[in-house]
């Protein structure tokens, strides 16, 4: 299947430039036992005051109605290609301390480690994880009994890379599409916001 190595600026660790998120999946399934090692990953992310306000709700495409709910939960456009992974899951953050009930800001982006836990560790299995924004949060809701002080924030698609050619048409140029991002310099600044760090601009001498 196809592999999509970063074409990186600068020296990073390997999982990192082969990790990204297909729209193929393969029809093959995940086992517990990966399944197991990918949400304990996902459990040992760092958490303001430790307080892990990440849920998850993970169906298997053989657990039947369940994997139909689940891929509901899901705005149409993503149940399109979606519905080809072995796993579905969805993220869900409590958004108030439990230590004090206050507000918690860092609860998404708490909920953003623990995804990019999984991430790594399901690559480093030789699995793909493809993460959306376009669920449907109330609807899951609904089906989950989800609490008012939380929210289900991403879903999830998991499983063996597949092949772009059996994607809709309107999904196979973007697996096969390079993989680009912008460089540091739009990204990291120094003085002043919008000015590149002045590191940002030297190469790596290792």
């Amino acid at each position: 299947m196809s592999v999509k190595s970063a074409a990186t600026d600068h020296p990073i660790h390997p999982l990192l430039a082969e990790r990204w998120s297909p729209y193929a999946f393969a029809d093959r399934p995940v086992s517990e036992a990966d399944l197991r090692s990918l949400f304990e990953a996902a459990r040992w992310a760092p958490s303001s005051y430790n307080e892990q306000p990440w849920r998850f709700i993970v169906a298997r495409r053989e657990d039947g109605p369940a994997f139909e709910d689940l891929l509901s939960c899901l705005v149409p456009t993503n149940q399109v290609w979606a519905k080809a992974a072995p796993v579905l899951a969805l993220g869900i953050v409590s958004l108030r301390f439990e230590r004090n009930g206050k507000e918690n800001r860092a609860a998404v982006h708490d909920l953003g480690l623990a995804a990019g836990n999984l991430s790594i560790e399901a690559t480093s299995r030789g699995l793909a994880v493809h993460q959306m924004i376009g669920i449907d949060p109330e609807r899951a809701r609904a089906f989950y009994a989800i609490p008012e002080d939380c929210e289900a924030w991403t879903g999830w698609a998991i499983g063996h890379r597949g092949d772009p050619d059996r994607l809709p048409e309107s999904h196979r140029d973007r697996d096969r599409a390079p993989r680009q991002r912008k460089p540091l310099g739009e990204l990291v600044f120094g003085e002043r916001f919008g000015e590149p760090a002045p590191f940002v601009g030297r190469r790596s001498e290792s």
